[in-house]
């Protein structure tokens, strides 16, 4: 079933609450936003909200982290985007809150504190639970709609993401919309072959997403990169070498060696592996083929074999799904698998980007308005592509259901 839209909310004159995923690189000294991508992806939502009272419910980091904030840098920042102003209240539901959401005009924008600061908001809830709590109680009695376009945590089953669709008539943003639109087409409609590049260190996730995108023929060819490959490599019996077996054990993926055994079982010609690598040895970068790579050394990028062999593969795909660098690219000498590889993708028919390192990299190479979709969120988006229902995309669903 799909989700409520904007458009058939019938929002004007009415005062909604939007919530929004605003969570930025900050720095810690001095507060500054140091990256405003999420802010701009959001405006088109809040633009089109122009003629209701706009409330916004977001956050900044989570409980314990040193860049969990306060929000007034954010309301300062969309305020500048925006080109009007946006008052920002220092309270979540508190009187103070209530008066001022109360006070508001249509076409007024309001951001509420970072709603993380209420305990309640980082529990992971059933949606039946979750429509029970305060925060929602609270919240949902300010405001006679609900609009969700923080497409970044719709993965997480939080009491605004999950429990105010259930107590309000609600709609996914303009974001919402695109991000649920763009991923689905990877699954039907996307132009074969369709070519998903796994990498960076969350192997768990690429390797559920690479379970389900080749039991079910949504993908044509896997390619693994990154921390993926050297897990994959060690599955298929390569010695990768001390330090890179050592990361593994530390970021607890020792048992994902055993699931990508059996994905090569079944599906050996269709997951593509480097065929070389770069290793730091004296401080310099040195390349070796797979089957031999030194005890001592760190695996940290592909091998220029390697990048020549999947730019072609890649270059002969009609759809690319990206996730993940190939390396550590934060360093010039072993940026280049990560570099090479984005280049590639940019030029094919379909190109979508799952968020997170990849995002970054694809913003210093000015290569942006390549790609057919870049995702703002790393972690729901590559839990969509393991098949997985989102939580956020199920309430929303669910809320349609009940409010028509």
């Amino acid at each position: 079933m799909p989700i409520g839209t904007i458009r058939d909310l019938g929002a004007e004159g009415k005062t909604v609450l939007l919530r929004l995923d605003l969570n930025s690189p900050i720095d810690p000294t001095s507060n500054l936003i140091l990256d405003d991508k999420r802010f701009r992806e959001h405006l088109p939502t809040i633009r089109a909200l122009e003629k209701s009272r706009v409330v916004i419910v977001t956050h900044q980091s989570r409980p314990g982290k040193k860049d969990f904030t306060t929000l007034e840098a954010h309301a300062e920042k969309l305020e500048q985007l925006l080109g009007k102003p946006v008052l920002y209240v220092d309270s979540i539901f508190g009187r103070h809150a209530r008066e001022s959401v109360h006070a508001m005009k249509p076409g007024e924008v309001l951001m509420l504190e970072n709603v993380r600061f209420n305990a309640e908001e980082n529990l992971t809830l059933k949606p039946e639970e979750a429509k029970k709590t305060h925060l929602v109680k609270k919240l949902s009695s300010m405001a006679d709609v609900f609009v969700n376009d923080a497409f970044g945590t719709a993965h997480r089953s939080q009491p605004t993401v999950v429990g105010l669709p259930l107590v309000m008539r609600s709609a996914g943003g303009l974001l919402m919309e695109k991000e649920v639109s763009h991923l689905s087409r990877v699954f039907s409609g996307a132009p074969r072959p369709v070519c998903m590049v796994l990498g960076g260190t969350k192997v768990d996730d690429s390797i559920d997403v690479a379970r389900h995108v080749l039991d079910n023929g949504i993908a044509d060819q896997v390619i693994v990169i990154g921390v993926v490959a050297n897990v994959f490599l060690a599955a298929a019996g390569y010695n990768i070498g001390k330090p890179s077996m050592q990361l593994i054990v530390q970021l607890k993926y020792e048992p994902e060696i055993q699931k990508a055994k059996e994905i090569l079982v079944r599906y050996r010609d269709r997951v593509v592996m480097p065929e070389s690598v770069a290793v730091r040895q004296d401080n310099h970068r040195v390349e070796y083929s797979i089957d031999h790579i030194p005890d001592d050394a760190p695996v940290l990028d592909l091998g220029m074999d390697a990048v020549a062999t999947l730019v072609q593969t890649l270059k002969k795909a009609g759809t690319v799904v990206f996730n993940g660098p190939a390396g550590v690219f934060e360093d010039a000498d072993f940026a280049t698998g990560t570099y090479e590889l984005l280049k590639a993708a940019s030029k094919v028919e379909f190109s979508v980007i799952g968020g997170g390192h990849t995002a970054a990299v694809i913003d210093k190479l000015g290569i942006e308005k390549d790609f057919t979709h870049i995702s703002t969120g790393g972690g729901a988006c590559i839990e969509f592509l393991t098949g997985k229902k989102l939580p956020a995309i199920d309430a929303l669903e669910q809320s349609k259901k009940i409010f028509g």
